[in-house]
């Protein structure tokens, strides 16, 4: 395959999360690297997080790895010990299977920019979300359908 030029590939703006819990999700912006070259393996996204902008509902994986390496910016990285400042060149690594839920944050005045690479196990992982009423359950499928905790659906 040759040279990915990332300014020709598709932006995408906000988050499939149903509502509320979108919300600080939306202004979020990510680039598709996996699925516009064809990749079916693994996920490879660069994120732009704005100021004030989540990357995610802080969240665990009992199947998908994730990996995330800070591109620019300093988000505020959040999980089970804290808030931890992150800087250009920082990495965080989550296997599959800790529980230790994680997002990003971005609390400054400049664009956060990171790129995050992650297993592709829809069909078979559960995405936890532990501080809302948000669950996402293994579906046999690749994609992902969110519910309450109780299983009812949005």
């Amino acid at each position: 395959m040759p040279k990915i030029d990332i300014d020709k590939l598709p932006i995408l703006v906000g988050t499939g999360y149903p509502a509320p819990y979108d919300e600080p999700c939306l202004a979020r912006e990510g680039i598709d690297i996996s699925t516009a070259t064809g990749l079916t393996q693994f996920g490879a996204k660069i994120i732009t997080l704005p100021p004030g902008a989540w990357a995610s509902q802080r969240h665990w994986h009992s199947h998908e790895d994730e990996l995330v390496y800070i591109l620019s910016g300093h988000p505020v990285f959040i999980d089970d010990d804290g808030e931890q400042i992150l800087s250009p060149g920082d990495i965080t690594a989550h296997p599959g299977g800790d529980e230790n839920g994680h997002h990003m944050i971005n609390k400054t005045d400049a664009d956060v920019r990171f790129l995050v690479i992650g297993t592709r196990a829809t069909e078979k992982d559960h995405c936890h979300y532990p501080d809302v009423d948000l669950d996402a359950p293994c579906t046999g499928k690749a994609m992902r359908v969110f519910a309450r905790k109780d299983g009812s659906r949005f």
